[in-house]
């Protein structure tokens, strides 16, 4: 029995498993809030470190013989010829690039001609935007910048004592906006387009490679980010797929291979494990349920679910097209919210609590089907967010999704991804495990929900659905596209 651990620093937190690396049994755990302002659009790094050593405090690393480290996506560390930081890191939730995403997708001829090239379309929270933000608005500390970073990889830089080489894995690169996960390569063209010059990147190891040994003797993993970390941490695999319920949602599942996608909604990310994790994200899921709380004057949204539970499949006609921040799938932008099959007999406070439940859950399973459109296998779906735990989701969601719905316990899953990847790096450096195979770990303690006779219903409820999206929005989205 070896031990190992996982170390995950999301946008708020640190957390940390130390596991057993045969079992994957968690031995202890730590945890530290970042300090206040490392919460804000952009935070000098140094500040995950602070809350990396409160976490780690009190002995929890002794005996740890590997670490494996997740953190946030799409941060942007800016470095310059010495290593040293340009300006403070930007962070995921800035917003400030639009703009410049935009510039970008036009200066590549496209969304299509950037579908093509790396996977995905430039969004504001990418490094490729957010470099071409630093151009355009901050240009001195654009000309210094020598190196570009992300959050694991410059943490995982830090912990192996700031060699000369600098490592990320395929996970994280895919989301930069200027590596494919098709080719399996770099596109410096497009760190030039964006930045104005090039700029050194790091080195992508593979799933089960060590980026290396830290001074004390302990061997640092590749690395990857939290979507990555948390898949390998659930154990998902081949015909699975994971819905996120956050205020906006995302559908993603593990595939063979990349899938380039013309109208940029499917973003091709790389998985932790040598496969891929296509996703798919909606503007709009718990948002829709919290809106109609507030409406309905309802305090909570387990009163919500008991109340929507009150209505009947269908929710006596009404359809809420949960379109309320604008949505991404369909590309709607622009859109509203819409509330039809208003009759006097629907006008209760318990069939708007269900459509918006089925409204939500119907985009979705809209998502979930441009996925299998391109030739995704989905056998089960992984149901992830506070909001999978109330009684209205997980009755309604395995006949609008049309398969198995599997509710897992809440855990660190990202920290635990990162431990079982130390685990897989330090076997195989040891010679003890299979380079291409992750360590067959007990899988997440879960819930597991079946469609049953309700599928039928559920096919009739999403009917009824696309033909009031397809009324309001026509020839704006075809889930067999």
């Amino acid at each position: 029995m070896g031990i190992v651990a996982g170390l995950d620093s999301s946008s708020a937190f640190t957390h940390i498993v130390v596991c057993d690396s045969d079992t994957g049994a968690v031995l202890r755990q730590g945890f530290a809030a970042h300090p206040v302002e490392a919460r804000a659009t952009e935070v000098d790094p140094q500040a995950w470190l602070l809350s990396l050593g409160e976490a780690a405090g009190g002995g929890l690393l002794e005996g740890v013989e590997a670490i494996g480290v997740s953190a946030q996506q799409h941060g942007t560390v800016p470095l310059d010829h010495q290593g040293n930081l340009v300006r403070p890191a930007l962070l995921g939730n800035d917003k400030r690039a639009q703009a410049a995403a935009a510039g970008l997708i036009d200066g590549l001829g496209g969304r299509q001609a950037w579908a093509e090239a790396v996977g995905s379309v430039p969004q504001a929270a990418q490094p490729v935007s957010k470099l071409r933000w630093m151009a355009r608005t901050e240009p001195e500390a654009a000309q210094r910048v020598a190196a570009v970073l992300q959050p694991h990889d410059w943490l995982v830089w830090q912990l192996l004592g700031r060699p000369a080489r600098r490592t990320t894995d395929r996970g994280a690169a895919s989301g930069t906006g200027y590596w494919s996960a098709g080719t399996g390569a770099y596109r410096p063209d497009l760190v030039e387009l964006a930045l104005g010059h090039q700029a050194a990147l790091p080195e992508v190891l593979g799933p089960s490679d060590a980026a290396g040994t830290t001074p004390e003797g302990l061997l640092i993993s590749a690395g990857t980010g939290e979507t990555m970390a948390a898949a390998l941490g659930l154990g998902v695999g081949a015909g699975d797929a994971v819905v996120s319920l956050g205020a906006s949602g995302s559908v993603m599942a593990v595939h063979r291979e990349a899938l380039s996608d013309p109208t940029g909604t499917i973003t091709s990310f790389a998985d932790a494990t040598g496969r891929h994790l296509p996703v798919v994200h909606t503007s709009n899921a718990v948002r829709a349920l919290r809106g109609t709380a507030e409406m309905l004057g309802v305090e909570s949204l387990d009163e919500l679910s008991a109340l929507a539970l009150k209505s009947t499949p269908g929710a006596s006609g009404l359809v809420l097209l949960p379109y309320l921040e604008g949505e991404r799938t369909p590309r709607l932008p622009h859109a509203a919210g819409t509330l039809c099959g208003l009759r006097r007999e629907s006008m209760k406070p318990e069939h708007l609590a269900r459509a918006a439940f089925e409204g939500m859950l119907c985009s979705l399973a809209d998502a979930l089907d441009v996925l299998r459109g391109r030739g995704v296998e989905v056998r089960r779906v992984f149901l992830l967010g506070a909001a999978a735990a109330l009684h209205a989701v997980q009755t309604i969601a395995p006949a609008l999704l049309g398969t198995q719905v599997v509710v897992p316990e809440p855990a660190e899953y990202a920290a635990l991804g990162a431990a079982r990847q130390a685990a897989w790096a330090l076997g195989v450096a040891r010679g003890t495990a299979d380079p291409l195979v992750p360590p067959a770990w007990q899988g997440a303690v879960a819930q597991v929900l079946e469609p049953g006779e309700e599928l039928a219903v559920g096919q009739a409820v999403r009917q009824q659905y696309a033909a009031t999206r397809d009324q309001i929005h026509p020839g704006a989205f075809d889930p067999t596209d």
